[in-house]
């Protein structure tokens, strides 16, 4: 374990072997940090704040503040991140509210790039990329494989599904659905197709996108109603994996799904 003398570390913070603490860096009370994590010089790790193992925390970063709620009191909610999580400068995670899960939740190995934000019960799976500021409002779930362009700006309760691409500058407003490709239209986001380089590179197999083409253009080019168009496409392809997330995904959606 190495704590730079000038760091702020609350007795009752628990740090594991092989922690980093850099200059001037605040762990405030009932945080717990995992083993091999580093906290860079500045950074805040806010009280009920737990860190996994392996992550990297920037100078400047701040994770498991209060959040940006008014309604929120000071009540006990926490900050849960989990392992190989890289978070770099001025990126911010709030913790939860009572009002929501009281837990705001990321995943393992994320990316969050320079002034990114995870608002106050998010829920981020894995292997994620926010480019620099992407922004999450609060309650927002984003899957897995997710890559989140610069600027991008998503909407309170919208969840975003795994592997799937939203362009810089983009508003979301409603759920996209997985495997997607989506970037700014007149107002908000709007489907592109899907996101082929993206699942290629993944290692989905030519049978896969092949159905999920199908699946797509069905859905959203056919014009069709949803529950038709999905009917028609549980008829048609049969034991993909992929198509049936696809559907149980759009199923599921509160917010309604974003379209071409």
């Amino acid at each position: 374990m190495s704590i730079h003398a000038s760091a702020i570390v609350h007795p009752s913070a628990q740090l594991a072997e092989g922690v980093e603490i850099g200059p001037y860096a605040i762990i405030e009370e009932h945080a717990i940090i995992g083993k091999g994590t580093s906290i860079g010089a500045h950074a805040v790790i806010g009280k009920w704040t737990e860190l996994g193992e392996n992550n990297q925390i920037y100078h400047l970063a701040s994770v498991g503040a209060a959040p940006q709620d008014l309604k929120y009191k000071g009540e006990e909610c926490w900050t849960r991140v989990g392992n190989g999580n890289v978070i770099r400068e001025f990126a911010t995670i709030h913790r939860g509210t009572v009002t929501g899960h009281a837990e705001t939740v990321m995943g393992n190995n994320n990316l969050m790039m320079a002034y990114s934000h995870v608002a106050h019960d998010c829920v981020v799976g894995n292997g994620n990329v926010f480019a620099n500021s992407a922004t999450l409002a609060g309650h927002v779930t984003i899957q897995d494989n997710v890559i989140l362009g610069g600027l991008v700006a998503i909407h309170q309760f919208t969840t975003i599904g795994s592997y799937s691409m939203l362009g810089g500058g983009t508003l979301v407003g409603l759920d996209i659905p997985p495997y997607m490709i989506a970037t700014s239209g007149k107002r908000d986001a709007t489907l592109r197709g899907l996101n082929l380089i993206g699942l290629k590179r993944r290692g989905f197999s030519d049978e896969s996108i092949s159905n999920l083409k199908k699946a797509y253009k069905t859905l959203f080019m056919a014009g069709l109603k949803q529950a038709d168009a999905i009917a028609k496409i549980r008829a048609e392809i049969v034991g993909c994996a992929e198509v049936d997330t696809l559907l149980a995904f759009i199923e599921a959606s509160q917010r309604g799904i974003c379209r071409g």
